[in-house]
């Protein structure tokens, strides 16, 4: 093992430029209340790439709950992330992210190294907990082992891409040694980032995972945050989602949204520079807008390009 055998081409995209990077998050034509067009996304994300945008990231959404309101998630990743591969070059796909529990470790090895191949070493892999209570019953898992399971699936994971024919064995099952899990991924490893705390500790994540993946923060706890981070890790980055709408007047203020803003362009020019400022590595954006594409073009324009 070695300190850069996860550096994919999606991870040197994200992370290994000149401060803060931009990614966006599907769906992007922002669709919530039912499964959204195939064209109309594809068609973003290839905008999305040619205005200068370095990911794109897929949830994983295994079942619909409507308290979500998030029908638009309703495309499994690996199928998607594959799809997208096809239709662009070089823009980082991830993962934003994985439900570890309620996937076997062998499945999600193999799918995400898949991806990877088929992307010419593109994927980035968010890996979570989950948080929809009613998924655990509807797939056996015992919500309350799910801190084990993200331990354990880790660790399969890097074993699984890692070696040949492993011999390892946990709460999912068994390999004896007999058995190889094909195929391997571009890199060593994939770049594997925990989401939200994943019933984890931030000493856990440091040490097992190649960066951290959060939500949205007030600017104050995010600087917290960044802190607590480098004090773990000096060099593996920190991403936080961000939904972003803008106002009509470029000059407006922000009014609060779930897990963002609205506000003027000017505004979220300098709140991006501050993030900047302060060490963040990379965002997601959820962009809310009528018109997707001029919305990504006028974020490329005066937000991405100015920074």
């Amino acid at each position: 093992m070695t300190d850069r055998d996860h550096a994919n081409a999606g991870y040197r995209r994200l992370f290994e430029g000149d401060g803060l990077s931009f990614g966006l998050g599907f769906p992007l034509t922002g669709e919530k209340e039912s499964t959204p067009d195939v064209d109309a996304e594809l068609q973003l994300a290839s905008h999305a790439e040619s205005v200068g945008f370095d990911g794109l990231w897929a949830r994983d959404v295994p079942t619909y709950w409507p308290r979500f309101g998030d029908a638009g998630g309703a495309f499994d990743p690996w199928s998607l992330l594959s799809h997208v591969a096809a239709h662009t070059e070089s823009v980082a796909l991830g993962t934003a992210s994985i439900v570890l529990p309620l996937r076997h470790p062998i499945h999600v090895a193999k799918s995400a190294a898949t991806v990877d191949r088929l992307s010419d070493g593109r994927l980035v892999l968010g890996v979570a907990s989950g948080d929809r209570d009613p998924e655990y019953p509807a797939f056996g898992v015992d919500p309350d082992t799910r801190g084990q399971l993200v331990r354990e699936s880790v660790k399969a994971l890097r074993t699984l891409w890692r070696e040949d024919y492993p011999t390892i064995e946990g709460a999912w099952g068994r390999l004896d040694g007999e058995l190889d899990v094909l195929p391997k991924p571009t890199t060593e490893t994939l770049p594997l980032f925990p989401t939200g705390n994943a019933r984890q500790s931030t000493e856990w994540i440091a040490e097992n995972g190649d960066g951290w993946i959060f939500y949205h923060l007030p600017e104050s706890t995010l600087e917290s945050y960044l802190e607590t981070w480098r004090g773990h890790t000096s060099d593996k980055p920190f991403t936080i989602a961000v939904q972003v709408e803008f106002a009509d007047d470029p000059t407006a203020e922000p009014e609060p949204l779930h897990l963002g803003y609205r506000a003027g362009v000017e505004w979220f020019r300098e709140y991006f520079r501050r993030l900047d400022d302060y060490g963040l590595d990379h965002v997601i954006i959820g962009l809310r807008a009528a018109e997707p594409e001029t919305a990504m073009t006028t974020f490329a324009d005066e937000i991405v390009d100015e920074l």
